[in-house]
């Protein structure tokens, strides 16, 4: 009798120990900026540039300035393995930037990016155990962004360039001694003047810097090669990965697609730009990419993974749309042109909130105001600190997400042994409390902690209250509700226009009419009808300045509004032609 019950109770439990969800910015223990100078408005968080390698059915990750790398077996649980990959008598905070991760037969290779000739080559057939030895003690051509990539045939080529001057680059290796092999053939360049996403600044004004060029990754689908790269500033929401297809890995020619492959231009964490492509167990695409936050530093950052793959013409895309709401992980073979999407939606965006103290002019709304820009901050880190979140009516929570923010951050560089702490309450009157999840006792570092809730809850508040902080004041750059409210999704938006100049085709002024009860709007663009492959998500406005065409292409605009009862139906595109 007793195993009968455990029998039926072993799917609940499996579903409650398992998320079959995830959250952009995905939940890793990011250490904090190792280098003092860029910590001058305040010690933070921040990783970029990651690499996600398939490995022997594992996932491993690696990324700039992290003292190590992490592993996963389901892109949730990420886990991680302390490691300086610099030789002892190199003292430099750049332990391991913008590494190079490759795959040749059964060992993995990890280089890192250097203008010198000191920097290892390092090999390992365990990673998991954080087995390592040199491959090659001293590798002569060095180079920032580095990227490995294994040919069907075997061969080894290795890919750099970070510039607003000088092109991406590229080179064969010999597969056994890893010597070049002839020199750096010149791949691309950005062409600002032609694809409007490639210009330089928040607004792509480019009148501060050329843009840059960086982050080369390549993929090889169909014999054909996809060579990806990064442009044109990290620090801004536009930063994106674009890609070029040739006939060979070092083809003089590129054509280029004229939008980028990822990008993530609205929405509460943006930027998806100088990432990698990679294959899960099921031979499904992802795409691995750099978020921004670039408040106290410009090379503040963080990590989000984005369903991606090819359609039925080859052409690379990648699915940003609802980017940082709750995901499907990979389960099995997929069709990632169809949303991973759960449906949960927002449920507390901008909706009244209270606290147990406010420092200065962090106010608490900034806690649910969608921007990890910025944020609410408790007086102090004490324990019994809170903040308190009104949906506004009884909804259906599916699931948590909780941004923390650094606000009076001690540490520099990986910190072991720090970890977050709290209990998070809900109430369907704001009167009687019950526990929705007790992390009083978590010993994990959760920078951007995601709960799915094993069941879904109806409730209307949501109270998180403070047990402990690995280091400064509690605050949040967002407390995140997904889930169904009860009402009803807004309706159609009834008017689409796109004002595309004459002067510069690689602009427009889009506006479309005001849907009732539409908090946000997905705006979906692409140089074919039926190929709308990114999304913008604007918020409270019915207007957007739109500057990342190719001036040569007609584009395709649709639109559908959503709120946090669901989404309405999309516009039949319209055609813009320049």
């Amino acid at each position: 009798m007793r195993l009968y019950l455990l029998f039926l109770l072993f799917p609940a439990l499996l579903h409650a120990q398992t998320p079959k969800t995830y959250c952009n910015p995905i939940n890793l223990d990011y250490g904090y900026t190792p280098i003092p100078n860029f910590s001058e408005w305040g010690r933070h968080r921040a990783t970029a540039d990651p690499v996600i390698v398939n490995y022997k059915g594992d996932y491993y990750l690696f990324s700039t300035n992290q003292w190590g790398y992490w592993w996963s077996n389901d892109m949730s649980q990420w886990h991680f393995v302390a490691r300086h990959f610099l030789r002892p008598e190199h003292k430099v905070y750049d332990d391991l930037c913008a590494p190079a991760v490759g795959i040749i037969g059964d060992t993995m290779l990890v280089f890192g990016s250097t203008y010198g000739r000191t920097f290892p080559i390092w090999m390992s057939t365990n990673p998991k155990a954080n087995e390592w030895k040199e491959a090659v003690h001293q590798f002569d051509i060095g180079g920032w962004d580095p990227a490995f990539f294994t040919d069907d045939d075997g061969r080894l080529y290795l890919y750099n360039g970070s510039s607003n001057e000088y092109p991406l680059k590229g080179i064969e290796l010999n597969r056994k001694t890893l010597e070049p092999i002839g020199t750096r053939t010149e791949l691309m360049v950005l062409k600002p003047e032609r694809y409007g996403w490639h210009r330089f600044g928040e607004h792509m004004d480019n009148t501060f810097l050329k843009p840059f060029v960086e982050g080369a990754w390549m993929t090889k689908h169909k014999g054909k090669y996809y060579l990806q790269y990064g442009a044109p500033g990290t620090e801004f929401s536009g930063y994106a990965d674009g890609v070029a297809v040739a006939e060979s890995p070092l083809h003089w020619h590129w054509e280029q697609q004229s939008d980028p492959l990822s990008a993530k231009a609205g929405g509460f964490a943006r930027g998806a730009g100088h990432g990698a492509t990679f294959q899960d167990n099921w031979q499904n695409y992802w795409h691995v990419s750099t978020m921004v936050v670039a408040v106290k530093n410009n090379f503040e950052r963080r990590i989000g993974i984005w369903p991606a793959g090819f359609d039925a013409n080859d052409v690379m895309y990648c699915n940003t749309a609802f980017g940082d709401y709750p995901h499907f992980l990979p389960g099995g073979a997929a069709d990632h042109l169809k949303s991973r999407f759960t449906g949960w939606m927002l449920l507390n965006y901008q909706k009244p909130v209270r606290v147990s103290s406010t420092l200065g002019a962090h106010y608490p709304n900034f806690a649910v105001d969608e921007s990890i820009k910025t944020y609410w901050s408790a007086a102090t880190g004490e324990a019994g600190e809170w903040i308190e979140s009104d949906l506004g009516a009884l909804s259906t929570v599916h699931a948590v997400q909780i941004n923390y923010a650094d606000q009076d951050a001690e540490f520099l560089g990986k910190s072991a042994g720090v970890f977050h702490q709290y209990v998070l309450y809900h109430s369907k009157d704001g009167k009687k409390w019950e526990i929705l999840a007790d992390k009083s006792k978590n010993t994990t570092d959760v920078p951007h902690d995601y709960l799915e809730l094993a069941q879904p809850v109806e409730t209307r508040f949501i109270k998180l209250e403070n047990r402990k902080m690995p280091t400064g004041k509690f605050a949040l750059s967002g407390l995140r509700i997904f889930g169904k409210g009860k009402g009803a999704a807004p309706d159609t938006v009834k008017q689409l226009i796109v004002l595309r100049t004459e002067e510069d085709p690689r602009s427009a002024w889009i506006k479309w009419s005001p849907a009732d009860g539409a908090y946000a709007y997905n705006l979906y663009y692409g140089t074919h009808p039926d190929k709308l492959y990114n999304c913008i998500m604007v918020h409270d406005a019915n207007e957007y300045w739109f500057k990342a065409m190719d001036r040569k292409k007609t584009y395709y605009f649709s639109i559908e509004a959503l709120n946090e009862n669901g989404v309405s139906a999309k516009t039949s595109a319209i055609k813009s032609a320049p």
